[in-house]
């Protein structure tokens, strides 16, 4: 199976690319678009900051090959966010896949989220085999507000959106690759898809 990684201006893609190597997947980085087009399976991962994200995205011209992907995608972090309509981080319109707003949390002392917390009300079969209520890994100042793609939530001052799909775009807010056994197991049904 060719499982490609969308390279981009994202930090954190290193772990990923570890978490898939001990799943025995050796996966492709690049930028490319025959590369992306081509593969099984597409992850989007990484952490960073929404506009400057999207102007990568956009500078070369993988915003549109990414709206057209019909493989299984798989939007990790800042890769969930992506996959929305608008960030409030830095008024960035985003590529628009999923119909959802991305929310800055109220300001409070406890942003940004970071360590773990519990996922629940799954609606998906990326969550098969895991017990809802299960711990996973977060680390963010932005999240997705509730919507219909919703297929997971966490609580964290307010309910969100902590996973989604629409057709064959899958997104979680939380980090699998740093998330333990569920992560990795969350990771393999997405593989397995």
């Amino acid at each position: 199976m060719k499982l490609a990684i969308v390279k981009y201006n994202a930090g954190n893609i290193q772990s990923v690319i570890y978490a898939l190597n001990r799943l025995g997947i050796e996966p492709i980085l690049t930028d490319d678009v025959d590369e992306l087009k081509s593969a099984d399976k597409v992850l989007f991962p990484g952490q960073g900051e929404a506009s400057n994200a999207m102007n990568y995205l956009r500078g070369r011209g993988l915003d549109k090959v990414i709206k057209d992907l019909k493989q299984p995608v798989f939007g990790i972090c800042i890769g969930q966010q992506l996959l929305c309509e608008h960030s409030e981080e830095n008024n960035t319109d985003c590529l628009g896949i999923i119909p959802a707003k991305v929310k800055k949390f109220p300001p409070l002392d406890k942003v940004p989220q970071i360590g773990w917390n519990t996922i629940t009300d799954f609606k998906s079969p990326l969550f098969k085999g895991i017990d809802e209520g299960s711990y996973v890994y977060f680390v963010h100042s932005y999240y997705v507000e509730a919507n219909p793609y919703q297929i997971a939530t966490t609580d964290y001052i307010l309910p969100y959106a902590c996973a989604l799909q629409k057709d064959n775009f899958y997104a979680v807010q939380f980090h699998p690759e740093k998330s333990s056994e569920v992560g990795e197991k969350i990771l393999k049904n997405f593989i397995e898809l």
